[in-house]
């Protein structure tokens, strides 16, 4: 028999990993921009692509970030079979310290620095500044993919 009962566990699953989609799949779709208006090279075009970062991140990006750590923490304290001191966890918590890291010490600096060259007018360092926003969001949902894999992997388990 197929029952609809979900336990709050189970919201919390499906809340965390909807919240990791809209993560990573917003990483993979920024980068790829990014990638595209860099390759490009057109001052417009990054003028427009620094000021939707400022729309995006605080809109879409950082809930879903707060959101996947609230949740997956709130998982582990709900749940008998999960403790904070296995390895999977830690590892879990670490990778999102990394991604968040990058993205509060450098994204937020290389993005700042690219929007204030372009408004003067310096191209060139406006690219520079958003290849290195890019080469950051890179390494940002590389460590997603991996916290993808801990997450199924459950390593140490």
């Amino acid at each position: 028999m197929i029952t609809t009962a979900a336990t709050l566990y189970n919201w919390l699953l499906v809340l965390h990993i909807l919240a990791a989609m809209v993560w990573v799949g917003g990483a993979v779709m920024l980068g790829a921009q990014a990638t595209r208006v860099v390759r490009a090279g057109d001052h417009d075009e990054v003028a427009r692509f620094l000021g939707s970062l400022r729309v995006i991140g605080p809109i879409v990006l950082a809930p879903a970030t707060v959101l996947v750590l609230g949740l997956g923490i709130w998982m582990v304290l709900n749940s008998a079979a999960w403790d904070f001191k296995q390895e999977w966890v830690q590892i879990a918590l670490g990778l999102f310290a990394g991604a968040f890291l990058i993205g509060a010490a450098h994204q937020s600096r290389a993005a700042i620095q690219a929007e204030r060259a372009s408004q003067r007018g310096d191209q060139a360092e406006a690219l520079r500044q958003l290849t290195r926003w890019s080469v950051g969001y890179w390494t940002i949902l590389l460590l997603l993919v991996v916290a993808v894999w801990d997450m199924v992997m459950k390593p140490g388990l």
